[in-house]
Parts: C-alpha cells; structure tokens; sequence
C-alpha cells in the first residue's frame, strides 16, 4: 500500500477526535467539517515522517484552523440553536459532530449542549486553549504555537476560561468541571504515592503511552530531565523520586509543588485525559512564571 494510502486510513481514523476539537471550538458542525478537510489538505501537503505522534499534531493543526475560522467571523454570531450537540453515534460520517472519547467520557448530551453555548462567549483564543487542554488533554507547550503564545500565556488563557465558565455555566456544567477537578487532584496524589514508593507499575497505569516529561531551564539546573517521552521512560525517572514533594494548586489545576522553607522552588503541572491518564507532565522552575501561576501550597 502506497505511503499516500496509509496516511489517508490514519487520517480517517483520528476524524471523529478531530471534529470533535473542531465542533467544540467552532459550535458548527459544517464548520467542523469544513475544518477536518482543510486538516486533510494540510497533512496532504506536508511531510510528516518525521512526526513521533501524528495524532497529537493533527489535533494542533486542526485547531489552529478553527482558530482562524473563528477569529474571521469578528463579531458575528451564530444562531447557536442550530448548532447543539447531537449525540455522537455511527462512528465518523455519522450525523451530527462526532465528539472525541476525552469529550464523550467527560460529557454527557445535557452538559454538552449547556457547555457549547457558554463557551461561545469565550474569547477565540481563550476557547481554543480550554478546549485543547481541559476536553482533549493537549499541554500547554503544544497549545503555545496554536495561539502565537509562551506556554505561560496560553495556561492563563485557558485558566481565564475556566473560571468563566465556573461562574457562567449552568448548574450541570459548574458540577462536571468540579468533578474533573476532583478526578485531577486523585490523578496527581496517586502519581506521587507511585513515584514516592518506587512502584513502576503504578506510575505506568497512570500514565499515556506517549506522555512527554518537560522541564524548563530552571527546574533542568535542579537536576531534572529537559525533556523524556513514553511512559516507560518517564516511569523509570520518577520512581523513587519526587519524595519531598507536596500536593499543590499551579495557577488554578490541581499539581504538585517542591519547597525550601516554604519557597516553592518547582511546581509540577500535569495534563491528564478524563480517563485519567497522565499526556504530559511540566516541571517550571522559573520564579517568574512560578509568580504568574501562583502555586499554593496545599
């Protein structure tokens, strides 16, 4: 089979977890589509055989498609009526936007359809980083060059939607995003009693086959990793680790913090699926974007 073929079928694998980013920043489900297919023309026209994980960069390019698509509407807004969610069945030519495995676990109809109309009064760009992050566990080093950003500016981007959308959003969508704030902060503390323990199993149940461990320049100096990727690898580095360090909220997301005398030194941001699964971990030792956050000590 010609290389041209085999992307075409990986393409059409990954298309429902890309309409489903698509519809979720657009509210359109014609638009979503229309920005699946620009994704495919893209991926048609680039070399990709260097790409570790197609999947992870489809997902940025079709965001930053809708991005566009959103930010040329300017000012106008769609009847959003039209646009409600219709549950995802079928498989992906199915009527209706085919929402991603994170979007359907995390979702159900009800706080879907509440949780589409409030986003449309995010900012474009705020949007897009809640969206790509908190639905589709995409880390802030990947969302960055979506939005022309730091990995800073985009966690405070996403940081601002959500707490809109906590003080905005209907009852069922305030409980949901609550519920995924308690599954984080289970995620986190379950991490570092395996790491602390030294129980590789452990670590590896909790994390993604592809995770990415990065760690900024400062936090590098302190002896960590610039950057690992695969559970294996990153299992393997925390085990037995991290024992000195502290459950944490970095900026408003449940994390992990090292302290000197109550100095945090390096906070441990994570991004996680709403199957629980750790996609990335960050490890920030800049004491300038360490006073963005904030991080508190818990």
């Amino acid at each position: 089979m010609a290389d041209s073929d085999s992307l075409a079928l990986e393409f059409e694998a990954y298309r429902p977890h890309l309409r489903g980013v698509a519809y979720r920043v657009l509210g359109s489900a014609s638009d979503a589509d229309d920005a699946v297919q620009e994704t495919w023309l893209r991926l048609s026209r680039t070399d990709v055989s260097d790409v570790l994980n197609l999947r992870a960069w489809l997902t940025t390019v079709v965001g930053r498609v809708a991005l566009n698509m959103l930010e040329s509407r300017g000012s106008r807004r769609e009847d959003m009526s039209a646009a409600l969610p219709e549950p995802a069945t079928g498989g992906p030519h199915a009527a209706g936007p085919a929402l991603g495995p994170e979007d359907e676990a995390l979702l159900g109809d009800e706080v879907s359809a509440a949780l589409q109309v409030v986003l449309d009064t995010l900012e474009p760009r705020e949007r897009l980083a809640f969206v790509l992050h908190d639905l589709f566990a995409v880390p802030f080093d990947e969302i960055a060059p979506v939005v022309d950003t730091t990995s800073a500016a985009a966690r405070q981007l996403a940081s601002r939607a959500r707490r809109r959308l906590r003080t905005a959003s209907p009852e069922p969508v305030a409980a949901s995003l609550a519920a995924r704030a308690d599954q984080q902060r289970e995620v986190v503390d379950a991490f570092f009693a395996a790491a602390r323990e030294a129980q590789f199993a452990a670590l590896l149940e909790l994390l993604d086959p592809k995770v990415v461990m990065r760690a900024d320049a400062a936090a590098a100096q302190m002896g960590a990793e610039h950057s690992v990727t695969g559970a294996d690898v990153v299992a393997r580095w925390m085990s037995g680790r991290a024992r000195g360090a502290v459950a944490a909220m970095v900026g408003d997301e449940p994390g992990a913090a090292w302290a000197v005398r109550d100095n945090v030194r390096v906070a441990f941001s994570f991004t996680i699926t709403s199957a629980g699964r750790i996609t990335a971990i960050d490890l920030i030792g800049n004491p300038a974007v360490l006073a963005q956050l904030p991080v508190e000590i818990s």
